[in-house]
């Protein structure tokens, strides 16, 4: 039965109905995760094969996470059509297509393609779910600044795979006001440098450099290197709960008690585990895929990667459970300044992220499940996290 002859009767019913593959097959609990390694996280350009070990580790998370099983394919060109060419031939073959620590600028147009041809979600967690997690709190921010989002002044600092997929989203949220700047200064209309990407950013200003760039600013985002904000750029920002998301690693553009030295109603988040408010893209990646997989999703869209945000960020103001508290040796967790972000090991983040982005799947008509019970999903992803739990 689980081979030959056996085989063959599944075999043959997904030759009558493609989609009864998601019924006899583990498609719709798979995941690839994809690279050639050219853009690995603190490492750079090291290779495919020296990729493996970042993508193994994505599977485990993946799991760990949300129980989607997931396999890592490293490529051995770096050649964008061929790279096109390999991830639209076997996609049929997963659930979905995570790309991985793919180099800006060919990352875009990689993704870009691959979303219009594939018929599984094409999700570049190195753009997208920095997006995710920095939006969030920034929601939260907002809400305790009591700022409009039309009026923010952003900056972002780097230009790369991460920081143009941050700018798209917070304009998704409403931010009309975004400087950008990549290794040669603020990202100006003046400037003959830019590729499309960064010309969509390419704002008519006077500002040319950081410190110009930060004075009044009411956010900053930093994926640039260490140490590069002063405590004088810092105490430039506009007033009333200024935020700063330094998530260069493993040391940030500046650390948090140097800004809140000077500027004690600053709320700032980085990378790292051991300061408050931490941008850690575990919260979005394997709950976004759980919640597209489990719709049977042909793409993840802008719509359900704010959704994510938008549950993340309400899941930070409900009250915290004593396991969580323990989890991350915190006594005292409550919203405000040092939380307006929810912490990796809270298994809540599954079941509002998921079912938040599953929803978000089924208003845009990307879903290929029609008879879909939010409230039964929920109680199903409540279990699931319980199962997760209860094994780690």
């Amino acid at each position: 039965m689980a081979y030959s002859p056996g085989v063959a009767y599944p075999c043959l019913e997904i030759q009558k109905d493609s989609q009864k593959v998601y019924e006899y097959t583990d498609k719709g609990n798979l995941v690839a995760v994809i690279s050639d390694g050219t853009a690995v996280l603190g490492l750079g350009d090291i290779g495919h094969m020296a990729s493996k070990p970042v993508m193994e580790g994505k599977g485990v998370l993946f799991k760990v996470f949300a129980d989607v099983d997931a396999v890592d394919i490293e490529l051995n060109t770096k050649d964008t059509e061929e790279i096109i060419a390999i991830i639209s031939a076997i996609a049929d073959s997963f659930g979905g297509i995570n790309l991985e620590d793919i180099s800006a600028p060919r990352c875009f147009e990689i993704e870009s393609r691959l979303k219009e041809i594939c018929d599984v979600p094409v999700f570049h967690d190195d753009q997208h779910g920095t997006a995710v997690i920095t939006t969030a709190g920034l929601i939260n921010a907002l809400e305790m600044s009591g700022k409009n989002v039309a009026d923010l002044k952003v900056v972002i600092i780097g230009a790369g795979a991460a920081g143009i997929a941050c700018g798209q989203m917070y304009r998704e949220l409403g931010v009309e006001k975004i400087t950008m700047l990549d290794s040669k200064g603020v990202i100006h209309d003046a400037r003959r440098d830019l590729n499309r990407y960064k010309k969509r950013f390419a704002l008519k200003t006077e500002d040319r450099t950081l410190e110009d760039a930060m004075r009044g600013a009411d956010m900053v985002l930093g994926l640039s290197s260490p140490d590069l904000i002063t405590p004088e750029m810092v105490e430039s920002m506009s007033d009333d709960h200024p935020i700063i998301f330094a998530c260069a690693n493993p040391n940030p553009e500046i650390k948090p008690d140097i800004a809140k030295k000077v500027r004690p109603d600053i709320i700032i988040g980085t990378g790292r585990s051991d300061y408050a408010n931490q941008v850690n893209n575990v919260l979005g990646f394997p709950q976004i895929f759980r919640g597209a997989l489990d719709v049977r999703a042909t793409k993840i869209t802008e719509h359900m990667k704010l959704a994510a945000a938008r549950a993340l960020a309400r899941l930070a103001k409900e009250e915290v459970p004593d396991h969580v508290k323990i989890a991350h040796n915190r006594d005292v967790i409550e919203f405000g300044s040092d939380y307006i972000i929810p912490l990796p090991f809270d298994r809540r983040v599954l079941v509002y992220v998921a079912s938040a982005v599953a929803e978000a799947a089924i208003e845009d008509g990307v879903a290929r499940e029609k008879d879909f019970d939010i409230d039964a999903y929920r109680v199903k992803l409540q279990r699931l996290a319980e199962h997760l739990d209860a094994k780690a």
